[in-house]
């Protein structure tokens, strides 16, 4: 299911680049500061017969301090299980490379974004990521920690008299600091690496 995702990530982000004229940072004092939306990797939730639906939430509330300047907070929920950081290709959820169970996280996040040049930015997020871990036979066997840098390069897009953005982009996540993390699920991560490149696929209205 993921690397379907990924791939109308990829199509999405193309698409936009083609299809799509980019904000202007010749912006006044009346634009929009305050921003509401989510991503579209929620439409992954959609896929039938998937084996392991991901269950994703994602809600992003923002506000722009400057014309190039934005701060926000995230609130992500989804369930995975497989180890983060198998790259998309033959390995990625895999049978037999799965953890034995799954894990259910809540992860509300800080961020900061910055544009560079027009539509062109860069972006940094905190995610404090609360986790729960089940086994296979739907038994919580622990609570564990795990904070996520992600760092993005992307494209801010608007439409409709700049009242809606999309901003595909390309970013890798990080994760300096795991805890608690339940053995069985350790052994099968730990044969890969505590980084992910992964795509950005935020959409919004600015009011």
């Amino acid at each position: 299911m993921q690397k379907r995702v990924f791939r109308i990530g990829l199509a999405c982000v193309l698409a936009s680049i083609l299809q799509v004229h980019a904000q202007s940072t010749k912006q006044d004092s009346t634009y929009k500061k305050w921003f509401i939306g989510s991503s579209l990797l929620v439409l992954g939730n959609l896929i039938p017969d998937d084996q392991n639906p991901p269950e994703y939430i994602q809600l992003n509330i923002g506000y722009r301090i400057t014309p190039k300047d934005v701060v926000s907070f995230r609130f992500k929920r989804s369930i995975y299980s497989w180890p983060l950081g198998i790259p998309f290709g033959p390995s990625f959820d895999a049978p037999g490379l799965n953890y034995p169970g799954h894990a259910r996280i809540l992860a509300p996040t800080l961020g900061y974004q910055h544009f560079w040049w027009k539509g062109v930015y860069t972006s940094l997020y905190a995610l404090n990521a609360f986790e729960k871990y089940i086994d296979e036979n739907k038994k919580k066997i622990g609570n564990g920690y795990t904070l996520y840098l992600d760092f993005y390069v992307g494209y801010h897009f608007t439409f409709l008299k700049n009242r809606f953005f999309f901003e595909p982009a390309i970013g890798c996540s990080y994760w300096p600091v795991r805890t608690n993390v339940p053995e069985s699920f350790r052994s099968v991560e730990k044969q890969w690496p505590n980084y992910f490149i992964q795509p950005g696929l935020d959409f919004g209205f600015k009011f």
